[in-house]
């Protein structure tokens, strides 16, 4: 279950914070698992300006299904359908090699292309280097004066916002401070300079000058769905509400002695007698194999998960023999494994599998039917063009 109204929620109070910045919301990866098209409508419905995805296959998705925001796919590879990005007016991450081929698609479909340029300035991924920014934005304003491509934004990537002590975020900021000029120098007029991710944007406020980090617009992803990107923060701490629910029921009980082991290898054995519970989500559905001992909600109590986490299915001890009998009403009862409010969290699963929750959610498999609530909300100018 996915509560699109937690999602419009979360927008709206990060949008308060990144204020008088634009806001992005980050929906690749099937919006962290939660539905790309119902949840970019939310987003847009609560007020974000644009839409962030990794391949431009995610951003002609949202196109096919009516979605006009600005679109920025930054993630290519040789294999990119840079034509089909044009012809669907999405905005295109360049870190280097992809210029070459952007200009040749602008050029063939009498087009002009609107790029962002990317540099590294520590995460080591995309994103020029540093030696190579200076020849990249000369030949940007080249293509920018030949009319095939507009420098719409430049940006980059924080490495290590989630651990606000750490001074390796000032530096990146700084060399990146330092990129924009040069980009500047060389003709380039960007209107929109952007490295905040979520850890950056809920801990802008702690920085002398907040302004360095919220620019003129932020990237938002794992905080939109209601986690916390903080080892040491809850959701609710920073003003967020999970959006995701993962549940099922209960379909088998049973009672079962002491000495009893459970699962594969026959890694947990009960030390009393007890009842078992049987819940039909596995490894295929993204419970995560390595999760042994992560919570499960059942009738208002939350009780561990025992034994490997199988394709298919966990188990739960229940803690107290006898419970198989009808009158427990354990068959067929609701299962949550997480979700918002009393409920178990992503973080707990993602602790007890060695994980994040942004891992947690995300793996949540196509098998595993999507509800989403709150999918009505008024959509009067939901969905914003650009200007």
């Amino acid at each position: 279950m996915v509560d699109l109204a937690a999602v419009r929620a979360n927008v709206r109070r990060l949008r308060a914070l990144a204020a008088p910045a634009r806001l992005m919301a980050v929906v690749k990866a099937d919006a962290y698992g939660h539905g790309a098209v119902p949840v970019a409508r939310a987003v847009l419905e609560a007020g974000a300006d644009a839409l962030g995805v990794a391949h431009v296959g995610e951003a002609l998705a949202l196109r096919a299904a009516g979605i006009g925001a600005p679109v920025l796919a930054w993630l290519h590879t040789v294999d990119t359908d840079f034509p089909a990005a044009l012809a669907a007016d999405v905005e295109l991450g360049v870190s280097g090699w992809e210029l070459a081929p952007i200009t040749e698609a602008a050029r063939a479909l009498g087009a002009t292309a609107r790029i962002h340029l990317k540099i590294d300035t520590g995460l080591g991924r995309n994103g020029a280097p540093a030696a190579l920014w200076p020849a990249l934005v000369r030949a940007a304003a080249q293509a920018e004066a030949e009319g095939l491509v507009r420098v719409v934004g430049v940006f980059t990537h924080l490495a290590v916002a989630d651990e606000p002590a750490r001074p390796e975020t000032r530096e990146q900021l700084e060399r990146f401070r330092a990129a924009v000029a040069t980009a500047r120098a060389a003709g380039l007029r960007p209107g929109l300079r952007h490295a905040a991710n979520s850890p950056g944007l809920l801990s802008a406020a702690g920085l002398e000058r907040p302004e360095d980090m919220l620019l003129d617009m932020v990237r938002v992803g794992v905080s939109l769905y209601g986690l916390s990107p903080f080892a040491d923060r809850t959701p609710e701490q920073l003003g967020l509400v999970p959006a995701m629910t993962l549940r099922s029921t209960v379909s088998a009980v049973k009672d079962v002695p002491a000495g009893q082991g459970v699962s594969y290898g026959l890694s947990y054995v009960t030390d009393r007698p007890t009842t078992l519970a049987l819940v039909p989500l596995g490894y295929a559905d993204g419970v995560p194999r390595s999760g042994t001992g992560g919570p499960v909600r059942i009738q208002g109590r939350t009780y561990p998960e025992v034994g490997r986490v199988a394709m298919d299915q966990i188990v739960v001890d229940l803690g107290a023999p006898g419970r198989s009998a009808p009158e427990h009403g354990l068959l067929g009862a609701e299962a949550v494994l997480f979700g918002a409010g009393e409920n178990p969290s992503a973080s707990a699963w993602a602790e007890a599998a060695g994980t994040i929750n942004y891992e947690i959610v995300t793996r949540v498999s196509p098998r595993v039917p999507r509800v989403h609530l709150h999918a009505t909300e008024e959509r009067a100018g939901a969905e914003k063009e650009k200007p």
